[in-house]
């Protein structure tokens, strides 16, 4: 077969998987059936397509020849007569799939591929086989693929999957008759949509970064699930966390299918509508209890709406890490939070448990762990064990994207090493001091710490804050022209080279100056009530 015939089935293939094993399940009535009809679907379009061409429908042509090898294969059965009796009216078309007539509401699950997972999470069976027989028959992922997410051999899992198989054949559950309750098996199903997202978000391996297809799919059973069961908050927070993520999807790669990291994206082209779908969805998901689930979309939310990346709240982020920690203590969170506490503290202040983390046996196969490692490495200054580990971590990815990155990213350690990123240093008492006189200036505003440091906060905005030896403020577009216009000064930069462009660096002299002072802090203040709210995350008891 030529490659475009190939790519072209492939692509249908992935697409019409889960509709061809539900409805050759419905007509089988058997599992291990329903996929081998889909199997065989697949074998007759490799025969024919190189003869024929590509059908200008392809999935159409797919379901059609896999309809018809399932009835051919109940007609075929020693129970043909018995069987056919009972869909006689399915087979003729004379009702939809699920046994009522076109146009009116099928009982429990209406949608086949959240049918078809939730038989799947069937509590007759194993958590562990829930996920592996779900992913396979709904996501259509290779028992390998299933293997690397779990870090398990493809021997493993596919045990596990033929197993779930056997149970559920023993115990006759139908996937017509069998009464799924979609809450009994919530917690099941809302892992198994996350991890079919995160296969397509970033693919185990292959070419691209991402396999939008999956990572779609996962997010409209998110956004169905909040439909079916609209009380629960569980669904909400898979669907906020799920929005926030693929806001990001047409920002992720560069037009040459390079990827970028968040502070190399175009943030014009994150996509604001499911931006605010997350933002809606993380309101509903509050409701409940702070779950894994709600506090990694509270993280995607920081991320997502954060105006620049010099502007990301990476002291939120990492306090959200830690009570994420204490309820979800895995390498995978351990990991991510060192990336939090190196944006907070520098590179030098995560770096012993990055190498604490690579000899974790869930670890030390990941190329990720090398990856955030030699990174780290490389921002502070340690060239040659930044090398080192950029050859582990490729050594280990499979997914091409990513190996090009971690190339480039080697070639530039190599070629022009960065300057080591220092931790953040603490201000001088004086200084600390004199902040608190002119917090008392800024009226009824909230007195927090971000980044360790002390910051005055108006309807949770941020205005006027304390870093290192230098105060700063934040000023409207023409309160800033004439600040910086007046004094020998310049923007907030955080980090070199990142600048966030509504702060200023006051000067000392400013500093010391009781009523120039006075008034930028005014006009700071009175730029922040202009401010639209932004509400403080609460923790629930």
């Amino acid at each position: 077969m030529s490659s475009p015939e190939e790519a072209a089935l492939t692509a249908a293939f992935r697409d019409e998987w889960p509709r061809l094993i539900a409805v050759a399940l419905r007509i089988t009535g058997d599992l291990q059936a329903a996929e081998d009809v889909a199997q065989e679907t697949l074998l007759a379009a490799f025969d024919r397509w190189p003869l024929q061409g590509i059908p200008d429908r392809p999935g159409a042509w797919l379901m059609t020849v896999c309809r018809n090898r399932a009835r051919n294969l109940v007609r075929d059965s020693s129970r043909a007569q018995e069987r056919l009796a009972s869909l006689r009216p399915l087979l003729d078309g004379q009702t939809s799939p699920g046994g009522t007539a076109p146009g009116t509401k099928a009982a429990g699950i209406a949608d086949d591929q959240l049918r078809l997972i939730a038989m799947c999470c069937h509590p007759l069976l194993a958590t562990d086989g829930q996920v592996a027989l779900t992913l396979r028959m709904v996501a259509g992922l290779t028992t390998q693929e299933i293997a690397r997410g779990f870090n398990l051999s493809a021997a493993t899992v596919a045990q596990r999957i033929v197993r779930a198989k056997r149970i559920l054949a023993q115990h006759r559950v139908a996937f017509v008759t069998d009464d799924l309750d979609i809450r009994a098996r919530l917690a099941s199903v809302l892992d198994v949509i996350y991890l079919i997202f995160n296969e397509g978000y970033l693919p185990a391996e292959g070419e691209s970064l991402t396999r939008g297809d999956l990572a779609s799919e996962a997010r409209r059973l998110a956004y169905l699930l909040t439909s079916l069961v609209p009380a629960e908050p569980g669904p909400w927070a898979l669907r906020a966390l799920l929005s926030f993520q693929l806001s990001r999807q047409a920002a992720r790669t560069a037009p040459g299918g390079a990827l970028l990291t968040l502070d190399a994206q175009d943030r014009s082209k994150w996509d604001r509508e499911l931006i605010a779908d997350g933002i809606r969805s993380l309101e509903r998901a509050r409701d409940g209890p702070r779950g894994p689930l709600l506090l990694q979309a509270e993280l995607a939310a920081c991320h997502a709406t954060a105006p620049s990346f010099a502007a990301t709240d990476w002291a939120a982020i990492l306090a959200f890490y830690d009570e994420l920690l204490a309820i979800q203590d895995t390498p995978v969170v351990a990991l991510n939070r060192a990336v939090a506490v190196a944006m907070t503290a520098g590179p030098a202040a995560a770096l012993p448990a990055l190498d604490a983390l690579a000899g974790h046996p869930a670890l030390a196969d990941s190329h990720r762990v090398w990856a955030v490692r030699a990174e780290l490495h490389r921002r502070a200054g340690h060239t040659a064990a930044a090398l080192a580990d950029y050859d582990r971590a490729l050594d280990l990815v499979s997914n091409q994207a990513e190996r090009h990155y971690l190339a480039q990213a080697r070639r530039q350690a190599e070629e022009a090493p960065m300057p080591e990123m220092p931790a953040f240093r603490k201000p001088p008492p004086e200084l600390v001091a004199r902040f608190d006189d002119l917090a008392q200036l800024a009226g009824d505003a909230d007195r927090r710490q971000m980044f360790g440091y002390p910051v005055c906060v108006l309807r949770g905005n941020m205005f006027m804050g304390l870093h290192e030896d230098s105060i700063i403020l934040r000023l409207a577009d023409d309160d800033r022209d004439d600040f910086l216009s007046r004094y020998d000064s310049g923007l907030f930069e955080p980090m070199p080279g990142r600048p966030m462009k509504e702060y200023v660096i006051v000067p000392p002299a400013l500093v010391a100056d009781e009523a120039a002072i006075a008034e930028w802090v005014r006009r700071s203040r009175a730029y922040a009530e202009q401010l639209p709210t932004k509400k403080r995350k609460q923790k629930k008891g």
